[in-house]
């Protein structure tokens, strides 16, 4: 099983990365998950086709696959596509928001700023 309702997903490789920002979103009253690959995020969705989050929060650097490539494999299958990233390059953000996520955020960002981000997301 899986969140009830409207809820957004972390998929960042650094577990305590991801646990901190689901921390921050819950102390905000938003339901998350976190995963630290976006392959285990799409087993998933794949597997429970009724999982589908409101919205994905990807970070950009990611072994296995980078959080582009999943952008484009969530194309249809999930809501809005928030990115955070430590590696702020011009060219990774202009494909990131060509691409339609709704934010690019540099770590360390700004708490109150991906809140009110997500939040429009579940609206």
């Amino acid at each position: 099983m899986g969140p009830i309702g409207r809820f957004a997903v972390v998929v960042d490789d650094d577990a305590s990365v991801a646990r901190a920002i689901a921390r921050l979103l819950r102390s905000a009253n938003i339901t998350v998950d976190t995963f630290t690959t976006g392959t285990a995020l799409l087993a998933r969705m794949e597997a429970q086709p009724s999982y589908l989050p409101a919205c994905v929060i990807l970070d950009i650097s990611m072994p296995e696959m980078d959080g582009l490539e999943v952008q484009r494999r969530l194309a249809g299958r999930a809501g809005a596509v928030i990115f955070i990233t430590a590696h702020d390059l011009p060219e990774t953000r202009d494909k990131a928001l060509a691409s339609g996520a709704i934010g690019y955020l540099r770590k360390p960002f700004n708490g109150r700023q991906l809140i009110e981000l997500v939040r429009g997301t579940l609206m």
